[in-house]
C-alpha cells in the first residue's frame, strides 16, 4: 500500500508584492481562502506573511493571524514620493533560509513575482527544498522568476474565482 505522508511545507509571502500584483489585476485577494488554498493545493502547514506595520491595519493584523498567517510585520518609512515602504525581502530570504537548515519545513511555497528572490528561489530548488513559486501577476512578474522555475511556477489570476473577495450580504 502506498500512502504519502503529509508534507510540512511552509509559504514565505512578500505581502507588499501580493498586494500591489492583485490589485493592479482589479480584484481583491480572499486572504481567509488564500490560506485554504495554499494548506490544500500545497501542504502548507505555516504560512509566513511579511508586511510592513502600519497602526490604522492592526483590525487586518489580528483577522490575518486568525485566518491561520503567521505575520512578521516590519516598521515602516516613506520614500521619496511619501510611498510607504516596509523592506521586507531579507527577512523572508532570512526566514526561509534559515528554517531550511533547522529542518523546520520539507519544502517551501514562494508567493511573490520580485526578481530579488531569484537568488533563493535557485538555492531552494538546488537543495529539493522548492515546492512551487505563485506570482500574483503575469505581466509584473520578473522575468528573473520567469526563467528560474517556468514548471514551478504559477500566476493567482488562473485561480481568481477561488480566490477572488466576495462581498457577503448580510
Amino acid at each position: 500500500m502506498n500512502i504519502k505522508l503529509r508534507e510540512n511545507n511552509y509559504a514565505f509571502i512578500d505581502g507588499a508584492n501580493l498586494h500591489r500584483g492583485i490589485q493592479e489585476l482589479g480584484w481583491k485577494l480572499d486572504y481567509k481562502r488564500f490560506r485554504i488554498f495554499l494548506r490544500h493545493k500545497y501542504q502548507v502547514q505555516r504560512a509566513y506573511l511579511f508586511l510592513g506595520y502600519l497602526d490604522k491595519n492592526v483590525g487586518l493584523y489580528r483577522d490575518l493571524q486568525n485566518w491561520g498567517y503567521t505575520l512578521d510585520l516590519k516598521p515602516t518609512v516613506r520614500d521619496t514620493n511619501q510611498e510607504v515602504k516596509g523592506n521586507c525581502d531579507a527577512e523572508l530570504v532570512l526566514r526561509a533560509v534559515s528554517e531550511m537548515y533547522e529542518g523546520l519545513y520539507d519544502k517551501a511555497v514562494i508567493v511573490s513575482g520580485d526578481g530579488d528572490f531569484r537568488c533563493l528561489i535557485e538555492f531552494l530548488d538546488q537543495r529539493n527544498k522548492l515546492e512551487h513559486v505563485i506570482a500574483p501577476n503575469y505581466t509584473k512578474c520578473s522575468i528573473l522568476i520567469k526563467k528560474a522555475v517556468p514548471i514551478r511556477l504559477s500566476f493567482l489570476n488562473r485561480f481568481k474565482d477561488k480566490l477572488k473577495y466576495q462581498w457577503a450580504l448580510k
